[in-house]
């Protein structure tokens, strides 16, 4: 598997390209830069900073991986922007490096960034989660595997989303979004548990029916946070899942969407 770079891209000759990497013309590669194998860089993308993108990526034309943090308090100090293995940075998206010396804007693996979504500094994305059209991220902001997020959604930072839960497009969100669970809005309006998203992720039927007995708990007897979790545990227990959302739940620092 030979490296192909088109004669019209740049790549730095510090920069550590993977066996059958394609880089198109016009792309620019910084020194800084590692790709993973069978990775394809499109045309007129931007790959800079301390960025690490592993195997059988794909980054369309005019996507920007690595480029400085929107923080007024970064000097340039070293910090690392890291792509899993099968992922689809779509066009004009934006993944920026992070903020602290050190520290890391994480995607996982087998996860798709849509056109010009924006991951901002200090990010933590899971694995095969979805990111539709324009999603922009203000810092910090994690989401857990298997969350879909829909198009031109705005979450403020620190903001969680949970695993397997899915936001509307168009949703404004400003609190964690718990797992499991549907949503959208402006303000966001619960919608109940993500159960077609459950079926096909093969979780059982006795489980997805937990699942919606702890969401009742939790969104719907008008119990405090603390009140809910503890129902959870003594109502649902030994349950994995149950226990992640009452986990979840009593971690929140900006509170839960409900």
């Amino acid at each position: 598997m030979t490296i192909a770079v088109h004669p019209a891209a740049f790549v730095d000759p510090k920069a550590e390209l993977g066996a059958g990497v394609v880089i198109e013309p016009g792309a620019v590669i910084g020194p800084h830069v590692r790709i993973g194998e069978g990775t394809r860089v499109g045309s007129h993308a931007l790959v800079t900073g301390w960025t690490h993108i592993g195997k059988h990526c794909r980054v369309h034309h005019g996507a920007v991986v690595g480029a400085p943090p929107q923080d007024l308090k970064y000097a340039g100090e070293e910090s690392y922007v890291e792509i899993g293995d099968h992922c689809q940075l779509r066009e004009y998206s934006t993944v920026h490096l992070a903020t602290e010396p050190g520290s890391t804007t994480r995607v996982g693996h087998h996860c798709m960034l849509m056109a010009y979504a924006h991951v901002a500094h200090d990010c933590r994305l899971g694995n095969h989660v979805v990111i539709a059209n324009a999603v922009q991220m203000a810092g910090f902001v994690t989401i857990e595997d298997w969350a879909i997020v829909g198009g031109l959604s705005a979450i403020h930072q620190f903001v969680r989303v949970g695993c397997h839960s899915i936001i509307g497009g168009g949703s404004r969100i400003a609190q964690d979004v718990a797992p499991y669970v549907k949503l959208a809005g402006n303000p966001p309006r619960m919608g109940g548990i993500n159960d077609v998203g459950l079926e096909r992720r093969a979780f059982s039927p006795e489980v997805r029916k937990a699942i919606d007995r702890g969401y009742r708990i939790l969104f719907r007897r008008k119990l405090t946070v603390s009140e809910a979790v503890q129902a959870l545990r003594q109502e649902l227990p030994g349950i994995p899942e149950i226990e992640h959302l009452a986990r979840f739940a009593e971690t929140s620092v900006r509170g839960l969407t409900r």
